[in-house]
């Protein structure tokens, strides 16, 4: 389980202006926009325009997603959540575009920097920045710029911008054109960045003519652009007499067709207002009638835009298509579907969530214990200069980050806290609701209320398929105080393609020592050290409490190996361990989950609140590991006995006492 086991309104670039010299405005997704280890896949930090050359040459589709920043710190982290979503369909990157009155280069969470930095950091996808130079001075696009290199981000889109008023004023000390701002990236950054522009289908409105824009189109390519995407069109052969004509004229980078599917008549009206397009007849006749059914309109975009996708690809000069999504995924996804470009390999190049940051391309080594938190555990290892890579190696070096990551957005709650609430008890009677709300969350079924809960502090998603193997086991010990917030079954050899445990390339096979992490109280731990004496060396366990009392019989406080594969012509890699060092800065952040995330749902003094603070107060955090993974995972045997001998009468239990 990685409670378990966790196998991830504003205008769209379409609407942009742009350009220089006119107002513009299967097996495939294995090399997608998350990345791949560098022991099991090439180079993790590839850049983008090569893994577009490696899937041109070898005729294989992709399909790349736009969004924009929104205006909330809620949009923010449903945004996110949609980042995750969306990314497990295997896009080869993702975009955020750029929005003046946004604040778009701050650290505020609804900004385009940060959006696009959670997008490579914290989700690991491949992101492409929008940066216009629209009232902008040269000094601040530096600055922007060297921003956005220091945060990992390898990918910009170069465009001019709209005016902020009516008519484009010039800007003394900026840049006029979208060719100028790809010069000065190139001049001042070199080859660092792959930049993308615009290219208009139809020319730009505000072009002299159709000719004319192609023309500032190649000047763009010629000082140093290494693609285009283009504009929303609504008919194939628009976009394939583009594309004849940029490359009658020498542009050979790749050109990549903007697709919006019609979801909504007002979302369309404003598109093609900001875009200066105009909407076929055809599709006008099919609209006006629904306008007010947005079901209805939406199924009619999806289908004009599978058919239009399935002439642009079948075309045989489209390797790609890139999708406006307007931060929605139904319709989106649903023509990725049809067209068979959506896909959830059930393979991953490691068994946690890969950073896209350049700087952690070699890191292929983590500790168990961040499994569902991935995201906390990158922010928290930041400031590393190395990362580890084919085994933890010294495990009392690394130095992790201030536990100060609760209220960032990319790790709040996709949940409100009324649904929280729902979930795990609006009110709490005894530590027994508390292990009522865990064994809901393993069962997925309702609570006494009614409610599913769908979610923990500890991990904000439902169940993985791998912690469904456990279901059972987890249940029993859930309803007896034994809380777990973290395992894994044992696996001796599965192929690397197995559907729920598998990782890796093809051909491989993988293995894993059985895990158990929870929380349970003093009594328990006190019969739970008396039983594992005889378990002994089989079983290595680290037991410790909110103070640092502190239990183990870790030899020499040396990681374990809990995970590791074998491929074919590749040296063994062992990317999962449980770290006694590492586990000491878990602690911290597990035990404070009880009153950031859970308890502060509660007034203060409340009898539910002190209930929670009694259970980080004085409950132990426990992990297990059977080192005989060829074997019966014996774990569960341990826990019986454990409850086997607190059914012992009290008295012959008074030695040996662990609470403090």
């Amino acid at each position: 389980m990685v409670n378990q086991v966790q196998r991830g309104d504003g205008n769209c670039q379409s609407c942009k202006s742009d350009s220089s010299g006119s107002n513009s405005g299967g097996e495939s997704s294995k090399e997608s926009s998350r990345c791949s280890t560098p022991v099991l896949d090439a180079d993790r930090s590839d850049r983008l325009r090569d893994k577009m050359r490696r899937r041109m040459e070898s005729r294989d589709r992709w399909f790349s997603l736009e969004f924009f920043p929104p205006r909330t710190a809620s949009g923010a982290v449903n945004l996110i959540s949609r980042f995750d979503r969306m990314g497990s369909g295997g896009p080869l990157f993702i975009d955020i575009t750029w929005h003046p009155a946004g604040d778009p280069g701050s650290d505020k969470e609804t900004s385009s920097m940060m959006i696009a930095s959670t997008a490579v950091n914290y989700c690991g996808l491949e992101s492409i920045l929008h940066l216009t130079c629209c009232n902008q001075t040269k000094e601040k696009i530096t600055d922007y710029l060297t921003k956005a290199k220091r945060l990992g981000l390898k990918n910009i889109m170069a465009l001019r911008g709209d005016p902020l008023g009516e008519d484009w004023e010039e800007e003394e000390e900026g840049f006029n054109y979208a060719v100028d701002l790809v010069k000065h990236i190139r001049s001042e950054f070199d080859d660092y960045f792959d930049i993308c522009v615009a290219g208009y289908p139809t020319g730009h409105p505000e072009a002299e003519s159709y000719e004319d824009d192609l023309r500032h189109l190649k000047e763009k390519v010629d000082a140093g652009a290494d693609f285009v995407i283009t504009q929303l069109f609504f008919r194939a052969d628009t976009f394939l007499k583009f594309l004849e004509d940029c490359r009658a004229i020498g542009i050979t980078c790749p050109i990549l067709p903007g697709i919006f599917p019609i979801q909504g008549y007002q979302s369309l009206r404003q598109l093609v207002k900001l875009s200066k397009l105009e909407v076929p007849e055809d599709i006008t006749k099919v609209i006006e009638p629904i306008k007010d059914n947005d079901a209805a309109i939406r199924n009619y975009g999806i289908q004009q835009a599978v058919e239009m996708c399935r002439v642009l690809l079948e075309s045989g000069k489209v390797p790609g298509l890139h999708f406006y999504t307007l931060n929605r995924e139904v319709a989106t996804m649903e023509v990725l579907r049809q067209l068979g470009l959506w896909i959830e390999d059930p393979r991953r190049p490691l068994p946690w969530a890969v950073s896209a940051h350049p700087k952690r391309k070699v890191e292929d080594v983590r500790p168990i214990f961040w499994a569902s938190r991935p995201k906390s555990y990158i922010y928290r290892t930041q400031d590393w200069d190395e990362f580890p890579n084919g085994r933890w190696g010294n495990s009392s070096s690394p130095a992790f980050g201030e536990l100060n990551d609760y209220y960032l957005f990319y790790l709040k709650s996709k949940s409100s806290k009324d649904a929280l609430l729902q979930m795990w008890g609006e009110e709490l009677m005894s530590e027994e609701s508390v292990n009522e709300i865990f064994t809901c969350y393993i069962t997925a079924q309702p609570n006494r209320r009614g409610h599913k809960v769908l979610c923990l502090p500890w991990n904000d998603e439902p169940l993985a398929s791998e912690t469904n193997l456990l279901k059972d086991e987890l249940e029993k010990v859930n309803r007896r105080g034994v809380l777990t917030i973290n395992s894994q079954p044992n696996i001796n050899g599965k192929p690397s393609t197995d559907p729920i445990v598998g990782w890796g390339p093809a051909g491989g096979y993988v293995f894993q020592k059985a895990y158990l992490e929870f929380f349970t109280s003093s009594e328990n731990v006190t019969a739970l050290l008396k039983v594992l004496k005889k378990y002994e060396p089989r079983v290595n366990y680290h037991i410790v409490n909110v103070h640092g009392r502190n239990l183990t019989n870790a030899p020499d406080m040396q990681p374990n190996a809990v995970t590791w594969g074998i491929f074919p012509g590749r040296e063994i890699v062992q990317p999962t361990v449980v770290d006694p060092v590492s586990f000491m800065s878990w602690k911290d952040e597990a035990f404070a989950l009880w009153i950031e995330q859970w308890a502060k749902l509660y007034e203060d003094e409340s009898p539910s609140r002190m209930i929670i603070k009694y259970i980080h107060d004085n409950y132990f955090l426990v992990n297990l590991v059977d080192n005989d993974f060829p074997l019966e995972n014996c774990l569960w045997q341990v826990i019986d006995d454990m409850f086997e001998l607190l059914d012992v009468p009290p008295e012959l239990l008074n030695d040996g006492a662990v609470s403090e």
